[in-house]
């Protein structure tokens, strides 16, 4: 067995990234590297690898239940998975998904989920919709609970849309999509994912919001990129989707392709011209 380490001898723990420093990064020009993370062990590797920002996705729901949606996805599940990873890392960012059928039905509803993934460890949880939600927005940030938007591609309403494809592709969708996105920031979201739409649209939205703006198929001009861990590592059953690049190709390990990921996102590298839409 090891010796016991006093704790005063004990290698200081990095502060905890907080919602500020996302807004003063992207204003400064730096970008930031995001990946969802379902566990201890992969948000361990992902700190390591220089990664700002982990999110406990519902994409848990495909990745790690094998279900074809993110809708089978519960809050217990979210949950869970938010005291995994928020327990495996100390410097990023922990965001947590709220599952569908968790914020929908009122304000109130969304914020007793948002006060339990606060408690498991979140920083701020995220939301998919449009202006829709902009007063359920402003409910949550006024009481104190830092909201991301996500707009674009919404997963949880694959049934609604007909599938997973590209958003605000035309002058019409475009500027709707401009609104929900102007809505939300001013209801109070201080961040916001945008999913699968055309790089022009990306790099519009991203000038037009004043808070940090993470694109993910959305091109290279937004604040930041994220992905799905398992696609940065080349693990899909199937077909990689056009805005997947495979970081583990070339790597001797995980934390190696993490931090090549990471690379990338800072220098600009990622996403490049054949993973835009």
């Amino acid at each position: 067995m090891a010796p016991h380490t006093p704790a005063g001898n004990a290698a200081p723990r990095p502060a905890r990234l907080t919602v500020p420093a996302l807004g003063t990064m992207a204003r400064d020009g730096t970008k930031i590297a995001m990946l969802t993370a379902y566990d201890a062990s992969f948000a361990a590797l992902a700190e390591r690898a220089g990664i700002d920002v982990l999110l406990v996705g519902d994409s848990l729901g495909m990745v790690i239940q094998g279900h074809d949606s993110t809708l089978p996805v519960t809050l217990a599940d979210v949950l869970y998975h938010t005291r995994c990873v928020a327990t495996g890392c100390a410097r990023p960012l922990v965001i947590a998904d709220l599952p569908f059928g968790s914020y929908q039905e009122s304000p109130g509803h969304a914020y007793a989920a948002s006060a339990a993934a606060l408690q498991a460890g979140a920083q701020m949880v995220k939301l998919e919709g449009g202006a829709w939600l902009a007063p359920t927005v402003s409910f949550l940030a006024t009481r104190s609970v830092p909201v991301c938007g996500h707009v674009g591609l919404q997963p949880q309403s694959v049934n609604a849309l007909g599938g997973y494809r590209v958003q605000g592709k035309t002058a019409d969708a475009a500027e709707a999509l401009l609104a929900d996105a102007h809505a939300l920031v001013a209801a109070g979201a201080s961040l916001l994912v945008v999913e699968c739409v055309p790089q022009a649209l990306g790099e519009a939205l991203t000038r037009a919001v004043p808070v940090p703006v993470i694109g993910i198929g959305a091109g290279p001009h937004c604040s930041g990129q994220v992905l799905v861990l398992y696609d940065a590592l080349g693990i899909q059953p199937g077909r990689a989707a056009r805005f997947v690049r495979n970081f583990l190709l070339g790597k001797d390990s995980v934390e190696a392709a993490l931090a090549e990921y990471a690379a990338a996102v800072k220098d600009g590298s990622f996403p490049g011209p054949e993973h835009c839409f």
